[in-house]
């Protein structure tokens, strides 16, 4: 442990921590845009600066590990007026359309414009035209909407593990791209979103079934039913129905998530969807209610076990269950009609 001092607050923290997240764990805030919990911190936003005694400049917070007697002050004028010049400067080459843009209410370049008082950059530079990305089936990417801060890049490459974008080009020219300036659908791309998710900005959006705003949604949390690892996510749920998917940051997806997970949620609203169980009668299908068919499968199941045995039933499971509702089918068939006959799809 070592002994710093942070606005005033003196505090203890582990010797490998950096000073984001000794900060972060005793309630102090410092901003961030490139900063990403999962990733080693490479400082490229430079919107976390601090001022620390004795250092002659401002250090990025996010890879700058504490040390002992440090005194660090996130919020002084000169940390100010940094973050103010830092947002100026990224937001004069950024398209300041919020009022009509998708990711308006849950953008952090826009919420730090409005902590800090920016409403332009000032520099009367030249501005970024490129084209914009519409190839993909599941999201668009407008690189002038781009901030460079290589959270999409990073999570590709070293989470996701595709590899399928990288940044192009040096100095103004600089952007993320796929291999040779190619369009996403043109590349190795898997469509899994990871990078759609991590964008701080309106960079990388998702195509929604429906417009919405951000702040219109509540986050439901549930577990992903498209396979067996069970990885957790948010339902952003707006008027009873489902506009997009978050994942979470928990175990065991951390943060990540599939194409299905990500972007295979439109079924629920699908016009094919039972909305109530069927029972055959006179040879056509008919809605009933839960207790009619609970009532009839249990009197065809002791029918059928007390004129042909327990081993005429056959139970087949699904990876799309979680762990406890396939040990609950198991035990259905194993305990109460007495047969080994269950097998699992194991994989679909």
């Amino acid at each position: 442990m070592v002994n710093l001092t942070i606005n005033g607050q003196q505090i203890q923290a582990e010797r490998e921590l950096t000073i984001l997240q000794a900060a972060q764990k005793v309630g102090i805030h410092i901003p961030t845009l490139c900063y990403d919990e999962r990733l080693v911190a490479h400082g490229a936003c430079r919107i976390c600066v601090v001022e620390v005694k004795g250092a002659r400049a401002l250090m990025p917070s996010c890879s700058t590990p504490v040390a002992e007697g440090m005194v660090i002050e996130t919020n002084s004028p000169t940390v100010i007026e940094a973050r103010k010049e830092i947002l100026r400067l990224m937001i004069e080459n950024h398209p300041l359309d919020c009022l009509t843009c998708e990711k308006s209410g849950n953008c952090v370049l826009q919420d730090l414009c409005y902590e800090y008082d920016v409403k332009e950059g000032g520099f009367n530079g030249v501005k970024k035209q490129y084209p914009i990305d519409d190839s993909n089936p599941f999201f668009t990417y407008d690189p002038n909407k781009c901030i460079l801060c290589g959270r999409c890049v990073r999570v590709d490459n070293e989470l996701q593990c595709t590899g399928a974008i990288n940044f192009a080009e040096r100095g103004f020219d600089t952007h993320v791209s796929v291999f040779y300036d190619r369009e996403f659908n043109d590349s190795v791309c898997v469509s899994c979103g990871n990078c759609v998710s991590v964008c701080p900005v309106g960079a990388l959006m998702s195509k929604q079934p429906q417009k919405f705003r951000y702040w219109e949604t509540q986050k439901v949390r549930t577990t992903c039913s498209y396979c067996g690892v069970g990885c957790q996510m948010d339902l952003l749920v707006k008027g009873n129905k489902v506009v997009g998917v978050e994942p979470v940051n928990v175990e065991p997806n951390d943060g990540l998530l599939c194409v299905k997970g990500k972007y295979g949620y439109r079924f629920l609203d699908h016009p094919d969807r039972l909305n109530t169980p069927l029972i055959r009668k006179d040879g056509e299908l008919k809605e009933a209610t839960w207790e009619e068919a609970m009532n009839l499968i249990i009197s065809n199941m002791k029918k059928i076990k007390k004129e042909n045995g327990p081993d005429a039933f056959g139970g087949f499971s699904s990876a799309r269950c979680t762990n406890e509702e396939n040990y609950l089918m198991q035990k259905l068939y194993r305990a109460v009609l007495g047969t080994n006959n269950i097998d699992h799809c194991a994989r679909l």
